[in-house]
C-alpha cells in the first residue's frame, strides 16, 4: 500500500504545476479570507495547501514533508497498525491545513487584499509531530547539516516564528507555521494519550479480575 505521505506530495506537486500553467486554478484554490466570508469558499482552507508560489516554496515544503512525514507515518503504523496509522497521519495533515490557518482567517476576513497559499502550516505540524515522537532527532536548516537536536530546535523555532508572526508585511504567513507546529504537538499528545489510557484501563481491569 502506497504511503499516504507520498500521495500527498504527488498530489501537491501535480496541483501546483497545474496552477502555474493556469492562473484560474490558483484563483479558485487560493486562501482568500474575504471571499470565504462573503461567498463561502470553505474548500480553500484545504485546497490552498496544494498550491505554491514558486519552485523554491514548493521544493522546501515537499522535501521537509518527505523526510519528516515518512518518519511520522511509519511511527503511527508501528504504534497502531497499517490502516489506523495511515488514517491518523491523513487526519493529522488535513486537520493541520485547516487549523493552522484559522487564526489567519479571523485576522483577515475583512481585508479585501489578503491572500495566501502553501502547505507550510501542515508541514510544520508534521515536523513537530516528528520532534515529539523523537525529541533527540537531528535537524538541519538550509546549508546546516542535521546536527541540531529536535528538543533544542523546537523552542528556538517557536520563539522566532511567534516573533515573526507579528510582522504583517513580510509576505510569509508565519502565523500558520506557529499554529501548525503547536497543533502537531497537541495531536500527537492526544492520540498517544489515548493508547496510554487504554493500557492503564487494561492493567486495572486485569488486576481487579485477578483479585
Amino acid at each position: 500500500m502506497l504511503s499516504i505521505n507520498y500521495l500527498i506530495i504527488i498530489a501537491t506537486v501535480a496541483t501546483t504545476i497545474w496552477a502555474w500553467k493556469d492562473s484560474s486554478i490558483t484563483d479558485e484554490l487560493i486562501f482568500y479570507p474575504y471571499r470565504i466570508k462573503r461567498y463561502r469558499y470553505i474548500h480553500s482552507f484545504v485546497t490552498s495547501g496544494f498550491i505554491h508560489a514558486d519552485f523554491w516554496h514548493l521544493m522546501f515544503n515537499m522535501l521537509t514533508l518527505f523526510f519528516f512525514g515518512r518518519y511520522v507515518e511509519e511511527s503511527f503504523i508501528i504504534n497502531f497498525n497499517q490502516q489506523l496509522g495511515k488514517s491518523l497521519y491523513l487526519i493529522l495533515y488535513f486537520s493541520a491545513l485547516i487549523i493552522s490557518i484559522l487564526p489567519t482567517y479571523f485576522q483577515n476576513y475583512r481585508n479585501e487584499y489578503y491572500q495566501c497559499l502553501g502547505a507550510s502550516g501542515a508541514v510544520s505540524a508534521v515536523v513537530f509531530a516528528g520532534i515529539l515522537l523523537n525529541p533527540t532527532m537531528k535537524i538541519g536548516i538550509f546549508i546546516i547539516p542535521p546536527i541540531i537536536p529536535g528538543y533544542i530546535f523546537a523552542p528556538i523555532y517557536l520563539f522566532i516564528t511567534a516573533y515573526l508572526s507579528k510582522n504583517k508585511e513580510s509576505g510569509i504567513n508565519h502565523s500558520a507555521h506557529l499554529w501548525g507546529s503547536l497543533f502537531g504537538v497537541i495531536y500527537v499528545f492526544l492520540i498517544f494519550w489515548e493508547i496510554l489510557g487504554i493500557n492503564i484501563f487494561k492493567f486495572i481491569l486485569k488486576n481487579i479480575i485477578s483479585f
